[in-house]
């Protein structure tokens, strides 16, 4: 009784790489690249505003309204307490004829909350011109 150890040199090396599971996962990528491509770029079409630099005259009869890092809202130099007060104010600068604009000079550190205030109280108060304020970008 014999037992046969070790190989018997039929047996040849198969030096072919099996490429049967590369192209199963690369189908399976296709098939999730072409089912989500068309959510990805199906939107609702719309015209978005062009970017612009204008030149804003300041005029006397405009008002001018800041937000401070902190988020208190000044009518030019003067702190408004609560945005009643604000409103109240906007009010009787909308029944001027021709209303004049309100710029808004929000700090680049405040939080959206205080503009967003100056904002519902220029709609509330019937506002059509807002404008908002900022730094021109540094010449290069």
């Amino acid at each position: 009784m014999a037992m046969a150890v070790g190989h018997d040199g039929d047996e040849d090396v198969i030096s072919a790489i099996n490429t049967t599971p590369l192209v199963d996962v690369m189908l399976v990528l296709l098939i999730i690249f072409l089912i989500t491509i068309p959510v990805v770029t199906t939107s609702i079409p719309v015209t978005l505003p062009k970017e612009r630099v204008e030149v804003r005259e300041t005029k006397p009869e405009n008002v001018i309204i800041s937000v401070d890092p902190k988020g208190d809202v000044f009518w030019y130099d003067q702190k408004m307490n609560t945005p009643r007060d604000l409103i109240d104010r906007l009010k009787r600068v909308s029944t001027m004829k021709p209303q004049p604009e309100v710029q808004i000079r929000g700090d680049m550190t405040a939080k959206y909350n205080g503009v967003g205030k100056v904002l519902y109280a220029c709609q509330v108060a019937g506002i059509v011109k807002v404008a908002f304020i900022t730094e021109p970008p540094p010449l290069n």
